[in-house]
């Protein structure tokens, strides 16, 4: 099967659409200030889903998604920021899953974002939501799992935008497109030709992403966690900025941007005691060297 294209800018179109009561043959009403505000910040986040991604690599190669699979599993952390890191990486590993047509770690990761969601405060109106997942998943329903995968994965973020969690957005938007380059470098890697590499070229999209991340709060950046994956975005910018790279200098580039988002993706899905116990789990604490 293969995903149609999506795109975490869905959300403006929701903040917007919500707030705008107007039958299709009436003028458009303008925009309050508080509108205005809320579609361009959302905006400045939109960036390809992972099901995108995987699209592409889909066009250009075919993957085995089902050696991909990884267990769905939510970190056990108070911190907020962690754990809307952490709502990133499980939509990319649901792309993953729904991609392999496994059932079964669908509704996993349905179960552990919603146990996230709750951890966040933004678990109300998603009960639904989470057992439309299961549905569909018994049902093998891979198109429709898809969708609603990628609308539970909205919901969270128009929840934290309601709440005024605006800054935790930026972090899944982040970790989901981390976690879905992860994948994407492995299979990229696993072909001795490269096939599918031109699909990862996005060093702008990386540095814009830092960029964010370095211009959240600081209270948001406490820790070695946030300020890890902004290294692992720039050092993954660096190394995507040539498109005239190939052979063996883009393998090299293409294995260290996928060890670095690994080491990442495994430390935010870490919980708690695992970071705080040394050597359990490394974080990258200086800029990483092409």
């Amino acid at each position: 099967m293969m995903l149609t294209g999506r795109h975490f800018g869905v959300i403006a179109l929701m903040a917007i659409g919500c707030n705008a009561a107007q039958s299709l043959d009436s003028a458009p009403l303008p925009m309050t200030e508080v509108q205005k505000q809320t579609a361009v910040f959302l905006d400045e986040l939109s960036v390809p889903s992972p099901g995108e991604v995987f699209s592409a690599l889909n066009k250009a190669c075919r993957p085995n998604w089902a050696t991909l699979v990884t267990p769905a599993t939510a970190p056990v952390t108070t911190e907020r920021p962690q754990l809307a890191l952490a709502v990133g990486v499980l939509t990319a590993n649901g792309y993953v899953a729904v991609e392999a047509q496994d059932g079964q770690q669908v509704k996993n990761v349905g179960r552990e974002m919603m146990t996230l969601a709750k951890s966040l405060g933004v678990s109300q109106s998603l009960m639904g939501r989470g057992n439309s997942l299961m549905e569909f998943a018994e049902s093998n329903d891979w198109e429709a799992l898809a969708d609603e995968l990628e609308a539970t994965e909205n919901e969270v973020k128009n929840s934290m935008v309601d709440q005024k969690d605006r800054d935790l957005v930026t972090l899944t938007s982040a970790a989901a497109w981390l976690r879905g380059l992860e994948v994407a470098t492995g299979v990229v890697l696993s072909s001795d030709s490269l096939k599918g590499a031109a699909e990862l070229h996005q060093p702008e999209l990386a540095r814009r992403l830092a960029s964010q991340l370095d211009a959240l709060p600081d209270r948001m950046k406490r820790g070695a966690l946030v300020p890890a994956v902004k290294r692992t975005l720039e050092t993954t910018a660096s190394l995507l900025a040539d498109p005239e790279t190939k052979g063996d200098v883009l393998r090299k580039h293409l294995t260290k941007i996928h060890d670095d988002c690994s080491t990442v993706v495994k430390a935010i899905l870490s919980s708690s005691t695992a970071l705080s116990s040394p050597g359990s789990v490394t974080i990258p604490t200086t800029p990483s060297k092409s």
